[in-house]
């Protein structure tokens, strides 16, 4: 079956609206720490703790998508994650909170069986535009998601947006069930030798192993940076209320734009070029970040930068890696994802104890360092490339 564009477009938004899961919380640290009676930095461990959630759901469930039938699978995780979503909204307790939050990020791995499935439907002329036109609505998805949920947390009560992701996912459940294809795969063997199989596929693919390790870099500037900044722009000279933090998200959703354009340009040339330039966007943005952090409309200007770049890397590394092997590509995406989310989940820790530590200067240098790391990845492997 090939794709049309109404299926395009209906996976963008199931992959948006279930992605948002994972960033709702983000906007709300002010909000949980008050109820709690507990500091910023300590709320600040519902995102970290659902982001690792979100790396346990990419290792452990996404590579089934290449041993059943995937629509299920889609459709069972959505139903858990609506499970995990009504906890968060009722827990009595912040260690209730925390395991509801890890719970909500290991079911809200969908859209990463959603992205394979619609690579794997896909013309290979047309996969790149695919794959970015589904990311386009993954990564609108993360970041209008935190404008929400800081608007309905100032409003109505960080529990309400948790309720309302419930409601939400409960409808998407039902457009997958009538909308999503049945898609079985070609894998044989059980749960074992698939899960073996990742580990043969690192050995085996170098430019997942590059595009694992420069996505592990970016994305833990990525958690670094969303999680903090929250504790930024709550003190002086902001002391910006959750609704006005929110409204961040929808700078760093111009970023997200450009996805289909770097899906463009994969099919077109060469995508690990875009990976060069992403990174050193990505530099540049912490240079903003460091030297004007005081300054809104330069601060903004840098959040611009910092989704540009990230997506530059990460949409070019996703293209590169779909590309390797058809008949494995949840498995391909598990690996890529799992180092993608596990960068993100540390950053997020590394960045709270920063702040504690130094503040917000400390994690623009880590960030930057990170950003180094990346590229001398990229450049070591370019040059044993130019040498073979």
């Amino acid at each position: 079956m090939e794709l049309k564009k109404s299926d395009v477009t209906i996976m963008a938004l199931a992959t948006g609206f279930i992605v948002a899961n994972i960033y709702y919380c983000q906007p709300l640290i002010v909000l949980i720490a008050k109820e709690f009676n507990i500091t910023s930095a300590q709320a600040g461990h519902t995102s970290y703790l659902t982001q690792a959630g979100y790396a346990a759901g990419l290792l452990f469930l996404v590579p089934l998508g290449d041993m059943f039938e995937r629509k299920k699978q889609i459709i069972i995780t959505t139903i858990v994650a609506v499970i995990a979503l009504i906890g968060a909204a009722i827990s009595p307790q912040f260690w209730i909170l925390e395991i509801a939050c890890f719970l909500i990020g290991f079911s809200s791995c969908v859209p990463q069986l959603i992205l394979p499935l619609a690579a794997h439907l896909s013309a290979a002329e047309q996969r790149g535009r695919v794959v970015g036109t589904v990311m386009s609505g993954l990564l609108i998805g993360i970041l209008v998601s935190r404008t929400v949920s800081g608007f309905i947390g100032e409003l109505y009560g960080w529990r309400t947006m948790f309720w309302i992701a419930a409601i939400i996912c409960s409808i998407i459940t039902v457009v997958i069930y009538y909308r999503f294809p049945k898609n079985f795969p070609n894998f044989e063997g059980g749960y074992k030798k698939l899960m073996g199989s990742l580990t043969t596929l690192i050995k085996q693919e170098p430019v997942l192993r590059e595009s694992s390790i420069i996505n592990f870099f970016v994305f833990m500037i990525f958690g670094a940076f969303w999680t903090n900044m929250v504790l930024l722009l709550a003190q002086q000279p902001y002391h910006f209320e959750s609704d006005k933090i929110g409204l961040f998200g929808l700078v760093g959703a111009i970023g997200a734009f450009t996805a289909p354009l770097i899906g463009r340009l994969g099919d077109n040339g060469n995508p690990r070029i875009a990976v060069g330039y992403g990174l050193l966007i990505l530099l540049l943005s912490q240079i903003v970040f460091y030297f004007f952090s005081t300054q809104l409309f330069i601060f903004i200007g840098g959040i611009i930068l910092l989704e540009m770049g990230q997506q530059a890397v990460h949409i070019s590394n996703q293209t590169r890696v779909y590309a390797l092997d058809p008949a494995a590509r949840n498995r391909l995406n598990t690996v890529l994802m799992t180092m993608s989310f596990i960068g993100a989940s540390l950053g997020s820790a590394i960045g709270l104890a920063l702040w504690e530590w130094k503040g917000w200067q400390s994690i623009c240098i880590a960030c930057a360092i990170m950003a180094i790391l990346a590229g001398t990845v990229y450049l070591s492997t370019y040059q044993k490339k130019v040498k073979a």
